[in-house]
């Protein structure tokens, strides 16, 4: 980690007033916006945004540059395109979203702006959780701020740009966080994923090219722009550059947000005493889940890794939305992955069968467990529904709990099998109903 590292995604201050129009301005907001539309051309945009190697922050890492340049052409695709701003953060253990909202709208209103002169798009919709009732409000605010001091709307630093953002709040469903569900939402219809292609750059919102980032994707944008391709690749790794914002949870000292460059050591994002702080009750850590509770779990000895995308991935692992969640050695791995299954059969939206059913199977399986009558069969019988579930679906919620279920059940065998042995009732056979 370098020691001249300076956050600027989170450089919140603690006032009363750090969301509105005025502090934003006072800290240059809304030149890079100002900057793009009158002295670049959208594709010059573009290509700053790719040369940076941005990649999405939601969860797959996707390059945000690469993504804008599959919108078509208006000679190929006439008529509107879209750009759908993703705040419908459900992940647990991931509070960065909302934090960037609250604290700083006006960053992630200028972010979309430049996004959507980038790709030719005249409507935003931002779609925000409907458990964010306090960011909707803030959100709101910025918007109305910024459509009156001329940063939104017709004519756009009086230019022929038009920009203008419309909030749709969503109604808690985790499934309307992938990109496809969310867009049916927006429609009117229920939050059903689709089956890609067609992708949303092609085919999306209202049938017509659309593209959907994150949050803390589009916080990124003004300051690339500001500051230069070559500054953004100063931080993080090689294909990883760039700042995360990692949320810390769990069993450990300090909790809360850290904006550090991407490749910071796992151990070191635990320990540091300005970051983590190590184990809260001096118990040693037993397990780390490093990015929302749908990526793989690692063990004790596994957490010398440094939190990227290739590194994390090639410890078979993901560094999907950077929520770290800390459990010590008081924990009960099986606990905590039925916790999670529970939640996971609960959002599931029923579409595809292997999701629909295999979750509510592993939760059943897990609930035995829970109550001390479950089987040593039943470890390898979670381990088969997984490989069932896992790349079978529609959209990547099977996977969510697919992969937690496969490294608990494989890394802390033990914990399950302290579960294990208690009778199993008996179901009584229809033949001995009563009838009458």
């Amino acid at each position: 980690m370098s020691e001249s590292f300076k956050p600027f995604l989170l450089t919140y201050d603690g006032s009363g007033d750090f969301h509105t129009l005025k502090r934003y301005e006072e800290r240059n907001g809304y030149e890079a916006a100002r900057h793009a539309i009158t002295e670049m051309e959208p594709a010059d945009v573009t290509e700053v945004v790719l040369k940076s190697g941005l990649r999405g922050r939601g969860g797959a890492g996707f390059p945000a540059g690469r993504k804008w340049q599959f919108v078509p052409g208006k000679d190929k695709v006439p008529g509107p395109r879209y750009l759908v701003v993703n705040a419908d953060e459900s992940e647990p253990g991931t509070f960065k979203d909302q934090a960037l909202l609250a604290q700083d709208p006006h960053m992630v209103i200028e972010g979309a702006v430049i996004a959507a002169y980038a790709i030719g798009v005249e409507m935003i919709y931002l779609y925000i959780r409907g458990e964010m009732p306090q960011e909707t409000v803030i959100l709101q605010k910025a918007v109305d701020e910024a459509l009156a001091a001329g940063h939104l709307g017709e004519g756009l630093y009086d230019t022929d740009v038009r920009v203008d953002v419309t909030i749709h709040r969503g109604a808690g469903a985790y499934i309307c966080g992938e990109e496809t569900a969310l867009l049916t939402s927006i429609e009117g219809d229920r939050g059903y994923p689709k089956i890609k292609p067609p992708f949303p750059a092609v085919e999306g919102l209202f049938g017509q090219p659309t593209i959907i980032n994150n949050v803390e994707t589009l916080a990124n944008v003004p300051h690339i722009l500001i500051h230069g391709a070559e500054w953004y690749r100063s931080m993080g790794t090689e294909q990883s550059p760039g700042s995360k914002i990692f949320g810390l949870s769990g069993h450990m000292k300090n909790r809360g947000l850290f904006e550090l460059p991407l490749g910071v050591n796992l151990l070191t994002l635990l320990n540091d005493e300005n970051l983590g702080g190590g184990p809260w009750q001096d118990l040693p850590f037993k397990a780390v889940i490093p990015g929302g509770s749908s990526v793989p779990v690692l063990a004790a000895d596994e957490l010398d890794v440094n939190m990227d995308f290739e590194s994390l991935e090639a410890a078979g692992t993901m560094l999907g939305s950077a929520g770290v969640i800390a459990m010590d050695e008081s924990v009960d791995m099986m606990d905590a992955l039925y916790n999670l299954a529970r939640f996971y059969h609960h959002e599931s939206c029923g579409q595809c069968t292997p999701c629909r059913e295999g979750s509510g199977w592993v939760e059943r399986i897990l609930h035995r467990f829970h109550e001390g009558r479950g089987r040593e069969e039943d470890l390898q019988l979670l381990l088969d529904i997984s490989d069932q579930m896992a790349g079978k679906t529609i959209c990547p919620l099977a996977d969510a709990l697919a992969m937690p279920v496969k490294s608990h059940v494989m890394k802390f065998k033990e914990d399950f099998l302290k579960h294990t042995g208690g009778e199993i009732p008996r179901a009584v056979p229809p033949s001995s109903w009563a009838v009458g």
